[in-house]
């Protein structure tokens, strides 16, 4: 365990050294979610060109998907683990480049920022890759470029993103496949 924790601190300050004066600024706006707004509208429109009706179904689930990968990383994972983010490990002080301060809690495993933003590409990936199939590269690509922006901005080791993006998955495919069974197979074609 300490040679996986060895390995997740020197990965960190390599990708966390990677830095330039200019991305600061970049990265820091990349790690905010409201950024993501015109992403989050487009996906509201091809979900309603896809389902049409039907799509308040979708949102739902979405939400749904969020509120479990949240509180999974969040509320049961974090006060689990208590793994200090990088920024709060004394060991890594002056080490650490942070263009935007201290993070708010001490805690970062698992990222709940990589956990939602995967468990959404993975349940909207199933959901709209019937007619977009290239909805999984550009939904995969945005979580990860997001998630990737807390190592930048030191409030996450690799490994809490890595673990907080497998959990995202495993949320997302889950639910997707509670989803199908329940309300594709039979509420929906009961309507038909």
């Amino acid at each position: 365990m300490e040679a996986l924790s060895t390995i997740d601190s020197d990965l960190f300050l390599f990708l966390n050294g990677l830095h330039a004066d200019w991305m600061d600024g970049v990265m820091v706006l990349i790690t905010q979610m409201w950024v993501w707004l015109p992403l989050y509208l487009l996906l509201i429109y091809w979900t309603v060109k896809q389902y049409g009706k039907r799509c308040w179904w979708i949102f739902l689930a979405v939400a749904l998907v969020v509120l479990c990968s949240d509180q999974l990383s969040a509320h049961v994972c974090k006060p689990l683990f208590q793994r200090l983010r990088p920024c709060y490990n004394t060991d890594l002080q002056g080490l650490i480049h942070l263009p935007k301060g201290m993070a708010g809690g001490q805690y970062g495993f698992v990222s709940s920022h990589a956990a939602n933003t995967f468990a959404i590409a993975a349940f909207l990936t199933a959901a709209l890759r019937k007619k977009y199939k290239w909805m999984g590269i550009a939904l995969y690509l945005w979580a990860f470029i997001s998630s990737y922006s807390r190592i930048y901005i030191g409030y996450h080791y690799p490994g809490d993103i890595l673990c907080g993006a497998i959990l995202g998955i495993l949320v997302g495919l889950t639910l997707w496949k509670v989803f199908h069974l329940l309300v594709v197979k039979k509420i929906w074609k009961s309507e038909q």
